[in-house]
């Protein structure tokens, strides 16, 4: 077996490699690589050199850096390296109490986290240049509609209080910029919709529009979440991502918290989950129906959005793994 851990910044990879022959530990050998592309041929000539498999014998375990760490995904994904892309902070809290950091010691850490739970770890899906394609358009959408939002907010509630010779002024400097933005935002919003419409994507986008509440945003946000669902994730799993899911904060007879989400959660889902939540409220009976019985009954309106967000998860992904449209057995029985 072969246990490689790797830190990755956005200049260096370092890499530490543990080798076990007939059951014992060999010493830990470690070697930086520059991150591009000729740092990559040292690399694969380098683990050439230790014998390292290139096959379920060898397992590569990095933290998740956003775009940083592409690269090596590439790699791995071309060569049949199974590779594990862990969450920063699950990885280091595992680690108990560490004193003292470094790039070598931190690889060096990766790599005792991949021999220690080697067997425990779900390897990641080879990289989709498609979906990360959607990923890069959904960020740059995001970023677009925000500015849009903020100078049409500026514009907007400035034209009472201005003086007419200020606003008017107002209006010939932004206009052009939110024309720009709107031209932008339009090609970026057809280039996204190009990619959800290939055979590869459109099968699993369109099941997640049949969800009630769900729209083109939130099913393209999904895909880009899960790889295409690519790693057959659970619902509960997928909504404790989201940060819809209320845990319990109790400990003995002195600590009775109530029931709460988790801080640690993906905020731009969340924030996607919470508009389609009010959509689906506002559109369908189903959920128009669940809001107000469950607000007779005294619960918090927060919590009940909260619910009906998981809802819209847990139906999205029973869509995707029974690979069936949903069925309103709701509307059906009325």
């Amino acid at each position: 077996m072969f246990y490689l851990g790797m830190d990755v910044s956005k200049l260096w990879l370092d890499l530490a490699v543990l080798s076990v022959i007939n059951h014992e530990k060999q010493p830990m050998v470690t070697n930086r690589f520059d991150n591009n592309n000729s740092g990559m041929k040292k690399l694969d000539k380098w683990l050439k050199k230790l014998q390292v498999s290139f096959d379920t014998d060898s397992l590569l375990v990095i933290e998740n850096t956003g775009i940083y760490h592409r690269i090596i995904w590439q790699y791995c994904s071309e060569n049949n390296l199974p590779i594990y892309i862990g969450n920063a902070a699950h990885i280091k809290w595992s680690f108990g109490i560490a004193r003292g950091k470094s790039d070598l010691i931190d690889c060096k850490r990766l790599c005792d986290y991949a021999s220690k739970h080697g067997n425990e770890l779900k390897t990641t899906p080879s990289l989709d240049p498609a979906i990360l394609n959607l990923k890069d358009l959904m960020t740059t959408r995001a970023t677009l509609v925000e500015q849009k939002t903020i100078f049409t907010k500026q514009l907007k509630e400035g034209k009472p209080f201005k003086s007419i010779e200020a606003y008017l002024f107002m209006v010939k400097a932004l206009q052009p910029t939110l024309d720009g933005l709107k031209t932008s935002l339009a090609s970026v919003e057809a280039a996204i919709k190009e990619i959800t419409g290939s055979d590869t994507i459109k099968t699993n986008h369109d099941l997640l529009t049949s969800v009630p509440g769900i729209g083109p945003v939130i099913a393209t946000y999904l895909i880009c979440c899960t790889s295409n669902f690519a790693g057959k994730h659970s619902g509960k799993q997928v909504a404790c991502y989201a940060g819809v899911v209320p845990f319990g904060h109790t400990s003995g007879s002195s600590i009775r918290g109530k029931d709460r989400v988790h801080k640690m959660a993906n905020k731009k889902l969340k924030k996607l989950l919470h508009l389609g939540a009010l959509s689906a409220i506002k559109n369908y009976p189903e959920f128009r129906d669940y809001y107000e019985r469950k607000k007779t009954a005294g619960k918090h309106p927060l919590s009940i959005l909260n619910a009906i967000r998981n809802k819209l998860i847990l139906r999205a992904v029973a869509v995707i793994n029974n690979q069936q449209p949903y069925l309103n057995n709701y509307q059906k029985a009325a």
